[in-house]
C-alpha cells in the first residue's frame, strides 16, 4: 500500500497528521522592573533586612525539593530582573509566585509579563515510524490496539528521556528567552504540511543545534493553551555570542525561514541568590 497522504482515509490522515509529544517540568518565567527611588529611600538597615529575607527565600528555590529557580539581571529596558522556575507542577509554580508575593523585596518589583510552559519533546520521528507501522498493519486510529501502541511507545520514550524532560537549570553567565510561533498563515501554513515533511524539516533544523552543543544549552517549553505564543525557548551560554550564531544560522534553514515566528527576546546574565545584595547595591555580581 502506498503511503501517501492523498491515498489515506480521512480519519487516518487527520491522525497521521499529530505528532506525539511528550511533556516534562512546568516552567514560568517571571520578568520585573526595579522601583530603583523607592529603594534609595530606604536605609542601609532596611535595605539589608529585606535583601537578606529575599536572599534566604530565593536560595531555597534554587535548589527546591520540587525543582529549581534561577535569578537574571537582564540588559535593557524590558526588564531588569528575570526569575526562571521549574517546577513539578503548575500547582508548585503557584506556590512559588505566592512565596514571592510575601517577600517585602516584592513591593519594589513590577511585573512587566511572565511565561507559562511546560518542558517539551516532540517525537516526530517515532510518531512516523509508528503511524506508518500501524497503518501497514491496518489498525484502527483510536482502537483500543492503536491506543495500546501509542500509550507503549510514550512510556518507553518517557523514561529514555526523563533528563531532558525534567533538566536542571544549566549555571551558564548567560541566558536567552523569546517565545516563538508556527506560522499559520494564507501562504505557509505548518500545521497543513504531512507529518513527514514536517518530521524532514525538524530533522533538518535539530543538525544546527546539535553543532552547537558544546557552547549553548537549549531548553524547549511548550505553551499551547497555556501562553500567547506556542512555544518558549532558553538558551544557556558562557559566551552570548554564541546566542546570534545560532539564532542567525537557524534563519536560514527552511522550517525557520518559511515557517517560525518570534516573539520578544530577552537577555541577562545569572546572577546567584546568594550575590542578590550586590545586585540590589548597584553592583553586577561576577
Amino acid at each position: 500500500m502506498s503511503s501517501s497522504k492523498a491515498e489515506l482515509e480521512p480519519a487516518t490522515q487527520e491522525m497521521y497528521g499529530v505528532p506525539l509529544t511528550l511533556e516534562g517540568s512546568s516552567v514560568l518565567h517571571q520578568m520585573f522592573r526595579f522601583r530603583w527611588a523607592e529603594w534609595r529611600k530606604l536605609t542601609a538597615a532596611q535595605q539589608e533586612e529585606i535583601a537578606t529575607e529575599a536572599r534566604i527565600a530565593l536560595e531555597k528555590m534554587e535548589h527546591h525539593v520540587s525543582g529549581q529557580s534561577a535569578l537574571f539581571s537582564m540588559l535593557g529596558h524590558k526588564a531588569e530582573m528575570m526569575l526562571v522556575h521549574f517546577r513539578k507542577s503548575f500547582d508548585h509554580l503557584k506556590h512559588v509566585e505566592l512565596e514571592l508575593a510575601r517577600l517585602r523585596l516584592s513591593d519594589y518589583l513590577d511585573q512587566t509579563t511572565s511565561y507559562v510552559s511546560v518542558v517539551e519533546l516532540g517525537l516526530y520521528d517515532s510518531s512516523v515510524k509508528m503511524y506508518r507501522a500501524l497503518r501497514e498493519q491496518g489498525v484502527t486510529p483510536h482502537s483500543p490496539e492503536w491506543n495500546t501502541v501509542v500509550e507503549e511507545t510514550m512510556s518507553r520514550q518517557k523514561e529514555a528521556m526523563a533528563p531532558r524532560l525534567f533538566p536542571q537549570i544549566p549555571p551558564s553567565r548567560y541566558v536567552c528567552f523569546y517565545p516563538m510561533d508556527k506560522r499559520r498563515g494564507e501562504i505557509k501554513n505548518w500545521y497543513s504540511l504531512p507529518i513527514e515533511e514536517r518530521q524532514r524539516q525538524m530533522e533538518d533544523h535539530g543538525l544546527i543545534g546539535r553543532r552547537y552543543a558544546g557552547s549553548v544549552k537549549q531548553i524547549i517549553s511548550g505553551s499551547i493553551g497555556f501562553d500567547d505564543w506556542e512555544w518558549g525557548v532558553d538558551l544557556f551560554a558562557d559566551d552570548p555570542l554564541v546566542f546570534k550564531r545560532l539564532i542567525y544560522e537557524m534563519r536560514f534553514d527552511e522550517v525557520s525561514a518559511d515557517y517560525a515566528l518570534f516573539g520578544t527576546f530577552y537577555v541577562g546574565m545569572r546572577c546567584p541568590a546568594a550575590r542578590l545584595a550586590e545586585l540590589l547595591a548597584g553592583n553586577l555580581p561576577d
